[in-house]
């Protein structure tokens, strides 16, 4: 995807491997981490996140800075299609809307330029800021997927799905 989004206050660029020092620096925030876990070499698995085709990865710039990055999958059989959505964002940018207004913009994008009908978002159930900002998007809370996630200390954990249908777009 070549396209350059743009919402109230950023910008949505293709993430590129000159991105990738910045985005480590982002993922390797102890905020971020322990909701983006990861293993000793956090620049190759984002270099690798770029790489695969079925993840589109987009770098979130504000105020001339990388603060971010938010990725979205297609879900491609036919009687299922949809979009999934996933974000990560610099604690430091946190609390001043960033978040909404990129999972936004990806969110037209999708169902006005690609034709999704349905988009999902799966935070953790405890994610009490990522669900305020995917609430404030548009999208719904569906139902809690028990133990859905290995947490940081090995335990599951719940995760919340969440959707937004094309009609429900803010």
């Amino acid at each position: 995807m070549t396209v350059v989004l743009r919402g109230e206050a950023l910008t949505l660029t293709p993430a590129v491997s000159e991105d990738v020092p910045a985005l480590t620096a982002v993922r390797a925030t102890p905020e971020v981490l322990e909701r983006w876990r990861g293993g000793p070499d956090l620049a190759s698995e984002i270099a690798q996140d770029l790489t695969d085709p079925d993840t589109h990865c987009l770098t979130v710039r504000t105020a001339g800075r990388i603060v971010g990055m938010i990725q979205w999958y297609e879900e491609k059989d036919p009687d299922y299609r949809h979009a999934g959505i996933d974000l990560f964002l610099d604690p430091s940018v946190h609390g001043r809307g960033l978040g909404t207004d990129a999972v936004r913009t990806l969110a037209r994008h999708l169902v006005h330029d690609l034709g999704f009908h349905r988009l999902v978002i799966d935070p953790a159930a405890d994610n009490a800021p990522a669900i305020r900002c995917y609430t404030k998007a548009g999208f719904r809370p569906v139902g809690v997927m028990r133990q859905y996630e290995r947490g940081a200390d090995g335990s599951w954990h719940d995760g919340l799905l969440m959707d937004l249908l094309a009609e429900e777009l803010l």
